[in-house]
């Protein structure tokens, strides 16, 4: 089995090969991201697939908070191409929880602590983290507690 650093070099020679500028820049951009947090620190080491989803993860927010900002301003040939590296990312990326699956972690989570009001956010925070690592963004996450425990 390859590891996904490995199906990223082999995505961009492929990518590069069919001439699409707009994978290989992507796929260029997101290696270079995993090797500057592979000899970030005092030693070089190598990234495990879970460490190097956290780095697409990182970089797909990047594009979407780019696009989001480039259309703040007007400019959105710039926030299309964002988007389309973006989506690039999101097929390295495991499929996000639907907002269903989310509400429905995080009631059972709600239930589970016994929490009430939003001071109870960090016990309920503590109980869901773990179950949605890498299936849903962090702030997706924070919104739906602070629904739940709302009301």
């Amino acid at each position: 089995m390859t590891t996904l650093k490995a199906q990223l070099q082999e995505d961009l020679t492929a990518a590069i090969k069919d001439r699409d500028e707009l994978r290989s820049s992507t796929i260029r951009l997101t290696l270079s991201a995993v090797t500057s947090e592979e000899v970030a620190g005092k030693e070089k080491r190598e990234l495990s697939d879970d460490e190097v989803l956290k780095v697409i993860g990182r970089e797909a927010k990047k594009r979407r908070e780019a696009a989001t900002a480039f259309d703040d301003a007007g400019r959105t040939e710039q926030a299309a191409r964002e988007r389309l590296e973006g989506e690039v990312l999101a097929g390295y990326l495991p499929k996000q929880l639907s907002d269903e699956e989310l509400a429905a972690i995080v009631a059972a989570a709600v239930a589970e602590s016994g929490a009430s009001g939003p001071q109870g956010m960090g016990a309920v925070m503590k109980l869901v983290r773990p179950k949605v690592d890498g299936l849903a963004e962090g702030g997706r996450v924070a919104a739906a507690v602070k629904a739940a425990l709302a009301g």
